[in-house]
């Protein structure tokens, strides 16, 4: 837990929760520590696991949900094959850390601590930024620490889609979204797009 950790302000029904837009501003500042992994805590984040998979997400932050906590949670589900597509990421190198994982996670008060210096590009997708997507380049392995639902650390150690998607979400709590880290031909190619949901949200 953090040393000078800050609590919600306000309590939280979290069935009033739902998934904020750019250009909300709790989607552009650092998010604040989880003082304490409550009753609270755990139905916040038992609600963002099923707006994720309602959107069809694989990754959810709490700046998304317009709570500017250090929580996240994602689902990279085991891919299984069909006949004719490659194997599985976690079946083509054993020794690799897993770029998936069976059930969904959550991370709370999340730091990575370890990352591989190779850089692979791929495109992503935000579910704050809808039809918007570009090519972002980040480390293919990491090491997270965080604490989990039942208030215990733990590390985990993570490749491929896993790694990207937990890096992903980090730099939501860090008031950071993809589009900062696009080349300039996608952030060209998503210009109108991206003013069209800034339009949207004078307008509301």
């Amino acid at each position: 837990m953090p040393d000078h950790p800050h609590e919600p302000q306000a309590p939280v029904d979290p069935a009033e929760l739902a998934i904020v837009y750019h250009p909300h501003p709790v989607l552009h500042r650092r998010a604040e520590p989880v003082d304490a992994v409550t009753d609270e805590v755990r139905a916040v984040a038992e609600r963002m696991i099923h707006l994720m998979y309602d959107a069809e997400g694989i990754g959810l932050a709490a700046p998304q949900v317009a709570l500017p906590w250090r929580l996240f949670v994602c689902h990279v589900p085991p891919f299984e094959p069909g006949p004719g597509d490659p194997p599985s990421p976690d079946a083509t190198d054993p020794g690799a850390p897993p770029a998936s994982h069976p059930d969904p996670l959550v991370f709370i008060n999340p730091v990575i601590t370890d990352r591989s210096r190779d850089l692979e590009p791929m495109e992503e997708g935000c579910l704050s930024l809808p039809g918007i997507r570009g090519e972002v380049r980040r480390p293919t392995r990491i090491t997270m620490q965080a604490t989990g639902l039942d208030g215990e650390p733990f590390t985990l150690h993570a490749g491929g889609l896993l790694a990207r998607c937990m890096q992903h979400e980090l730099d939501h709590l860090d008031g950071i979204l993809i589009l900062s880290k696009f080349a300039r031909m996608d952030r060209m190619k998503t210009k109108r797009e991206v003013e069209a949901l800034e339009a949207k949200f004078v307008r509301a």
